[in-house]
């Protein structure tokens, strides 16, 4: 049987996976959490095999505090599982230590076997993604490919421009300074082959088309 610990700040969200997991016999959740400090906490008292988690979860900084978990509990399986689309989020996730990335509009049979495919030792993304992630590397062209390439905090400054933040805003967000924020904005605009900030964003919103 899996430990699950679940990490949403939103309650009926949480209560809502945590009733559902409860009748599958083989996954045990031990609790369920709504912020940063509480994770930590439960991630230490209870040592959980399988982490479901949500990016936004306050107190936490977003897709780098995965490196950050993974890196103190070794050992967890991090499954994320977000209302954020999956072509924008997924690959940098993995990349910072999550076995598996799942949207919140998915099934619940999808996330029955997102739990158990990572709590295996696998990796979880859903087909279609796999799918376009593999023609994308083929040639090394395509824009999931391109994506692929991104670091971390590149791909969070990227949403944050996407979003419309200045500078300034991302700074404060992401704790650095102004200078590097533009330094990052120049590296993207280099690796993603697009000549302005206006381009840029619209090759961003591309991979937010939702996934069916």
């Amino acid at each position: 049987m899996s430990t699950i610990l679940i990490a949403d700040h939103h309650p009926i969200t949480s209560e809502g996976i945590k009733s559902l997991l409860s009748q599958q016999n083989e996954l045990n959740v031990i609790g369920n959490v709504t912020n940063g400090n509480d994770l930590s906490k439960s991630l230490r008292n209870h040592s959980p095999e399988v982490l479901v988690i949500e990016i936004d979860l306050p107190e936490i900084n977003g897709i780098t505090a995965l490196r950050t978990i993974k890196t103190e509990f070794p050992r967890i399986r991090i499954l994320v599982f977000s209302c954020h689309p999956e072509e924008m989020y997924a690959l940098s996730a993995i990349k910072a230590g999550a076995s598996g990335y799942l949207s919140k509009t998915a099934s619940t049979e999808s996330l029955y076997n997102a739990i158990q495919q990572v709590a295996r030792g696998g990796i979880y993304l859903n087909k279609n993604i796999t799918d376009k992630i593999n023609s994308g590397a083929t040639n090394g062209n395509g824009l999931i490919a391109k994506f692929k390439k991104l670091s971390t905090r590149e791909m969070e400054v990227l949403n944050l421009l996407s979003n419309g933040k200045r500078n300034k805003d991302i700074a404060e967000a992401l704790d650095i300074n102004e200078k590097t924020v533009s330094t990052y904005k120049t590296r993207l605009l280099k690796k993603l082959k697009v000549d302005n900030l206006a381009d840029l964003i619209n090759q961003s919103r591309l991979l937010q088309l939702k996934i069916t």
